[in-house]
């Protein structure tokens, strides 16, 4: 199902990989296949909740042994998009877990929780399983106060085995109702992963497949890099959805694609 002239995957992992802790399939048979195929690959996820290498940990467990490096996350990319624009040292105020938490310090910035954030010079949100009022009301009057607004992504659920739950894009839609300020966006479908994946890989758009599940944001930014992509069905975006989009491919699952 593959063309012949991909020599790369970049992978999007909710939806694609697993459901919640849930694998999709095979995993181990399916990354088997991959390598035999002399395929090179990465994950892009807007799920910016982990580090790389918590990721490398739970594939592990998964029987699917990867690097550190080849793991981009949303939280990555906000992060560098901070560097590009603020100096080490400026105080952020982070709506989000720890994988935005590290990335955010690795780059110099120093976090601060909601007792500090008056002192703030920018806001970052993402998705926040210990989200509260006091957190939303802080970012809601740094951002009306003129902060600069940053996200990991603006997906408006996450998938879990027992179905969607809300995802950072619902709780950001908060603040930007208050507010009527919309945030700079580090992921998906904005081609910031998708070009940092490119790069990773040392192949060009044309050699490299964009698998994901949501088509609004992995295939819509597969396609504002000009890659081809493949469109997978045990996730979140329905068949009847795609016609909108116009996947390469479709398939089942990665297991399916990569047969």
């Amino acid at each position: 199902m593959i063309p012949s002239n991909i020599k790369a995957l970049i992978l999007d992992m909710d939806g694609v990989i697993w459901k919640g802790d849930a694998p999709i399939g095979d995993l181990p048979a399916t990354f088997k296949r991959i390598r035999e195929r002399g395929l090179k690959f990465v994950f892009a996820t807007n799920n910016g909740t982990k580090t790389p290498e918590d990721y490398q940990e739970k594939l592990a467990e998964l029987g699917v042994d990867v690097e550190p490096s080849q793991v981009i996350t949303s939280a990555l990319g906000v992060a560098f998009m901070l560097a590009q624009k603020h100096p080490r040292g400026t105080k952020i105020f982070m709506i989000g877990e720890n994988g935005i938490r590290v990335a955010l310090e690795e780059q110099g910035f120093e976090v601060l929780g909601v007792d500090d954030a008056p002192k703030a010079d920018a806001v970052v949100m993402g998705i926040d399983r210990g989200i509260s009022f006091q957190k939303i009301a802080e970012a809601t009057l740094l951002v009306r106060a003129g902060r600069p607004f940053y996200t990991t992504n603006t997906d408006r659920t996450f998938p879990t085995p027992r179905g969607e739950i809300p995802g950072s894009g619902s709780w950001l839609s908060v603040v930007t109702t208050a507010t009527g300020i919309e945030p700079l966006v580090a992921g998906k479908p904005f081609p910031y992963l998708m070009e940092l994946s490119l790069e990773r890989l040392g192949t060009t758009k044309e050699e490299t497949l964009v698998v994901g599940d949501r088509l609004e944001t992995d295939i819509a930014s597969g396609k504002a890099v000009g890659c081809p992509t493949a469109f997978v069905l045990s996730g979140v975006s329905k068949l009847e959805e795609a016609k909108d989009w116009n996947p390469d491919i479709i398939a089942d699952s990665l297991a399916a694609l990569v047969a």
